[in-house]
């Protein structure tokens, strides 16, 4: 048995709350204790692999190419044990929204229940691809998760799009606030630290829809069975990288 060993208190622990904020390996463990972290460390890992492949210059003569292949393989199978029980973040996502209106309320049932039925049906794909259960449906489930998360990315941006719009909206009048208060000598640093957050919130929210629109390509793929002028190899793979890497900025910044 593992013996616990109890942290030691704050007036004991040499590294202070803001140092915590700071340190390297501390926030790494932060986020490698999420389970969204590392599934997008392994999308990086598989993506990036993906392009490699789909460079001309590795022959399929080349010891490397097979390797290369059942690495993306693992690691794609792999990814969807990280799905297992994922749609419940949607249900909930879905119970406590606020709807202030009813084009939010359509986008967002749109968004979560579009993901979340994903999700729901992506945890048979994976046991159907690790063995447990029976393979026969596998393709009508891969199609049929494939429109979902399409129809659920429709949503996503369209929630997003609309709620930069209130953004927008509030930075306008917060800078109206800050110049009034400038020509009058009247302080606003509070309007300034609320304008400073907004921005940064504002920068996320783009990124967010950039992702979404990156991910959503890459359904349309799987959709088309790779098949169209937009579907090319190397373009869903190079999208699926950047979709990581927003995904993975997102979630560091946030531990």
């Amino acid at each position: 048995m593992e013996a616990k060993v109890s942290p030691p208190s704050s007036s004991q622990n040499p590294i202070s709350n803001g140092a915590k904020n700071r340190d390297f390996l501390l926030r790494l463990e932060a986020y490698l204790a999420r389970r969204d972290g590392v599934d997008k460390l392994l999308k990086i890992s598989r993506y990036a692999t993906k392009i490699i492949l789909a460079f001309s210059f590795l022959s399929d003569g080349q010891t490397i190419t097979p390797r290369l292949k059942s690495f993306e393989s693992s690691v794609g199978l792999s990814r969807k044990a990280f799905r297992l029980g994922k749609f419940v973040q949607d249900v909930n996502a879905l119970r406590f929204s606020c709807f202030s209106s009813h084009q939010d309320l359509t986008f967002s049932i749109i968004a979560y229940g579009g993901e979340g039925l994903y999700y729901f049906i992506e945890q048979f794909v994976w046991l159907a691809k690790a063995g447990l259960i029976d393979k026969k449906n596998l393709n009508r489930l891969q199609k049929m998760s494939a429109w979902l998360e399409f129809i659920g990315y429709i949503g996503s941006v369209s929630l997003k799009v609309r709620e930069l719009k209130r953004i927008n909206e509030d930075e306008a009048c917060l800078m109206s606030i800050v110049k009034i208060s400038a020509l009058r000598g009247i302080g606003c640093a509070e309007e300034l630290e609320k304008l400073r957050k907004l921005k940064e919130k504002k920068l996320l929210k783009r990124l967010s829809v950039v992702q979404d629109l990156a991910d959503s390509l890459m359904a349309l793929a799987d959709i088309r069975d790779g098949k169209g002028r937009l579907l090319a190899p190397l373009l869903i793979s190079s999208a699926g990288l950047l979709s990581a890497i927003i995904s993975t900025h997102k979630n560091w910044i946030s531990c």
